[in-house]
């Protein structure tokens, strides 16, 4: 492990910091975990503050987290469990004001379909998370002759009345964040990336054609400051026309409202045994091998029961048929990952319509793993006490054995096996 307070290997011979750093790995351990969480909470306060919204209180969490976290504060593993599951209380908080400031500006989202393949004529696609992003070059882009593609998490922005009004909003192009260095070389518009992961492009691909906004930035990539897409606009005319192409229709835009909107309909479907169990698989999504494990999951789910996603670990099946029950889809795609914030609602709602807690509903969380973000919500859920979650591929490296067994004893958290090992145990309960 690394130490942030004298920035050695933990426990090496230039480590200065004994009572934190390299003594007690475990300590060091949560305090990776309430770093990566405070990341991840960051971005979204972030996306939150582009759009005007603030809230004080996660400021001065941020700030006092970050100060114990980086500085040789002798606390104890309970004390430093109970501010990392602090975090995850403040992160959901963080959540809820980016939804508000998400509906706020751009409506209530609702399911909508979208169109995969491309529609004849220049194209721009667009990757990332910030709304804002998308709303401008919408904006400027009207009129123009120019067909906007989303990309990845930028896929539930479909759903929001105040972006999907507009009608060369053409559909979604590719799917996770580690396959855009193929589709971004296939796709012949021009390329904007807001605060998503990007790739360093392959040498003599796109990026002559790929520019960035923001806090994104790639070296060789032109950088549009101000959200003035002129560049990008002009760019896109001058390159070859996408040929057109048809493609599959899905779904997305299931935000909490929309959900709570048919709860009598699930409630009865429950109560009838129409709906036997309720999965919610997704989460970050990455190119290790092992990650196929979400997808065959998601294809062995009985019929009987529901499939709830979000963020980009949905690519992994979410072109897939499941078809419906009683008219209730049997996946829904909640949206981004700060949508588990929705998740989160709808779980509390279905809670009280059953008069039982949500550790008691027929409701099992399939969580894939990679960065910050998804260390957040993982906290975020553990805030709330949910316990049964399984995570995977692997168990994240920066978690010791002994931490991990806390959280196992704790949460009763798991790490997943196989798809048929897992699916039976969740369902013989």
């Amino acid at each position: 492990m690394f130490c942030y307070q004298c920035e050695q290997t933990a426990g090496g011979s230039g480590c200065t910091k004994g009572g934190v750093c390299g003594k007690n790995e475990d300590i060091q351990s949560l305090q990776d975990i309430l770093l990566f969480g405070l990341k991840g909470m960051a971005a979204y306060a972030f996306h939150a503050r582009e759009l005007g919204a603030r809230d004080e209180e996660v400021d001065a969490f941020m700030h006092e987290a970050l100060f114990k976290t980086v500085t040789n504060v002798s606390f104890d593993l309970d004390q430093y469990l109970e501010l990392v599951l602090r975090c995850g209380k403040m992160n959901l908080r963080t959540m809820e004001m980016l939804d508000k400031a998400h509906v706020e500006r751009f409506g209530k989202p609702i399911p909508t379909e979208v169109d995969t393949g491309t529609r004849k004529g220049p194209g721009i696609l667009i990757t990332g998370h910030d709304l804002l992003d998308l709303y401008e070059l919408l904006k400027q882009t009207e009129g123009a002759g120019i067909n906007v593609y989303t990309h990845s998490e930028m896929l539930p922005a479909h759903g929001y009345p105040e972006l999907k009004k507009f009608k060369h909003l053409a559909g979604n192009y590719g799917g996770a964040w580690q396959e855009q260095k193929k589709e971004f070389n296939a796709f012949s518009g021009a390329i904007l990336a807001t605060t998503n992961c990007v790739l360093i492009p392959p040498a003599n691909s796109y990026l002559g054609r790929l520019y960035t906004t923001g806090i994104t930035g790639i070296p060789g990539a032109t950088h549009i400051a101000g959200r003035d897409f002129s560049g990008i606009i002009k760019r896109a005319k001058s390159l070859p026309p996408l040929p057109g192409s048809p493609g599959k229709k899905i779904l997305t835009g299931f935000h909490h409202t929309a959900i709570l909107g048919i709860a009598d309909k699930i409630v009865a479907a429950v109560k009838s045994g129409k709906i036997k169990h309720f999965f919610l698989i997704g989460g970050c999504d990455g190119a290790k091998p092992g990650r196929n494990y979400y997808t065959e999951f998601a294809e062995k789910v009985p019929k009987d029961c529901v499939v709830l996603t979000l963020a980009c670990g949905k690519y992994r099946f979410n072109k897939l048929d499941f078809g419906a029950i009683d008219g209730i889809p049997r996946l829904i795609d909640v949206g981004q990952c700060n949508n588990t914030y929705s998740a989160v609602q709808v779980a509390l709602a279905l809670a009280n319509a059953f008069n039982c807690g949500v550790n008691d509903l027929p409701l099992s969380l399939v969580l894939s793993w990679f960065e910050q973000k998804a260390v957040a919500i993982l906290l975020t859920l553990l805030s709330l006490n949910i316990k049964g979650i399984r995570i995977g591929p692997t168990p994240p490296a920066f978690i010791t054995p002994n931490v991990l067994k806390i959280l196992q004893e704790k949460f009763d958290l798991k790490l997943i096996t196989t798809p048929e090992k897992d699916l039976n145990d969740i369902l013989k309960r």
